[in-house]
């Protein structure tokens, strides 16, 4: 492990080893046009420390702040202390002034490497609790209709009396529940598609938004014939480059939620239109609305259990959203919520129109 851990603060990379190219070649034609100003040379020290701290911020690992520590010192004695191009260690206060600079260089290096190490494990840590609250709502969504399921099968076939109607209402009911389950799959394999790396790499080719949004309606009017939906799209033709598959499921997850959380949800409008260079998508019901409280936190992270509607405990919405965020932060885009004037809710998320500007 130790081992491991010295290869990391001591790799080698080409990418670091240009950016210090870079920087120590601008610090010192830095030095060279200050000293036309100022003959001293006293600012070289400052720039050269300068110099270290970009290299260490920018590069991995604690080598290349090490070298530009040396190189610094070294560049600070041959080239901007008289005599010029001449290495010199007789001048008064010489070894101490450089002494000191070369602790200053390494000491800046070492702190900056430390805090990038404090901030990669932070941002660990906050993955890995996501992860846990992530795993603790599918264990919840999976657990109650996994149960209500072997509850309808086990009352069919322990009650070979009962009428074909009551045989079908429990048929019916755990088909519900079945579907509920593969729309859960579904969520997980898209989170685990575009987590597992530190960024998110997915496949954008332009698709027409109307054409998206009018896929994700008819599958979702199969499942909510009794909800009206509405799709207001622009004139001309809208094209935004997206994974469509993944783009398809967001809508999917927020024309869901807008039901299931909107209690007495009757209508929703799915739009979509351009906004500067971003593709804008609302989709927006005529339900309860969101409580104000929780407009803040809605895509933050997984409600709590004791958070949800206790007339449906397993429609927890934390892993559609949480899907819905991941998603469309993968294709560099925002996601916000809001409550209309009139009643109900506008769920809103953006994606770039040109890939230039994913970020």
């Amino acid at each position: 492990m130790k081992k491991g851990k010295m290869e990391r603060l001591f790799h080698f990379s080409w990418r670091d080893f240009l950016i210090l190219v870079a920087i120590m070649f601008c610090a010192t034609s830095l030095c060279w046009f200050m000293r036309i100003l100022d003959s001293s040379g006293e600012f070289a020290t400052l720039i050269y420390v300068m110099a270290v701290l970009l290299v260490s911020r920018l590069t991995n690992g604690f080598l290349y702040g090490l070298i530009a520590s040396i190189l610094g010192v070294i560049a600070v004695n041959f080239l901007f202390t008289y005599p010029y191009r001449e290495f010199n260690f007789t001048i008064a206060g010489y070894p101490l002034t450089f002494l000191t600079m070369l602790m200053v260089s390494i000491m800046t290096c070492t702190l900056t490497a430390q805090l990038k190490q404090q901030e990669k494990l932070r941002l660990e840590n906050e993955r890995e609790k996501m992860r846990a609250n992530l795993l603790r709502s599918v264990s919840h969504d999976i657990r109650t209709p996994l149960t209500s399921i072997v509850g309808s099968t086990a009352t069919i076939l322990e009650n070979p009396n009962l009428s074909q109607k009551e045989q079908r209402t429990l048929l019916e009911d755990a088909r519900d529940e079945a579907q509920w389950l593969i729309r859960v799959v579904e969520n997980l394999l898209s989170i685990t598609r575009i987590s597992g790396r530190e960024q998110a790499h997915i496949t954008k080719e332009p698709e027409a938004a109307e054409e998206i949004l009018g896929e994700a309606v008819r599958k979702f009017r199969k499942r909510f014939p009794e909800v009206t939906v509405t799709v207001v799209a622009p004139d001309t033709l809208l094209m935004v480059p997206m994974d469509p598959i993944l783009i398809e499921q967001v809508l999917a997850n927020l024309l869901e939620n807008a039901v299931i959380h909107g209690q007495n949800t009757s209508r929703i409008q799915v739009s979509v239109c351009r906004e500067g260079g971003w593709a804008r998508f609302d989709v927006r019901d005529n339900g309860c609305g969101i409580p104000r409280g929780k407009l803040n936190s809605l895509f933050t992270g997984v409600l709590q259990e004791s958070e949800e509607t206790s007339g449906d405990k397993k429609r927890n919405m934390g892993l559609g959203l949480a899907v819905c965020t991941s998603i469309v932060s993968a294709h560099g885009g925002t996601m916000e919520a809001d409550n209309m004037p009139e009643g109900g809710a506008d769920l809103i998320f953006r994606l770039p129109l040109d890939e230039e500007e994913d970020a």
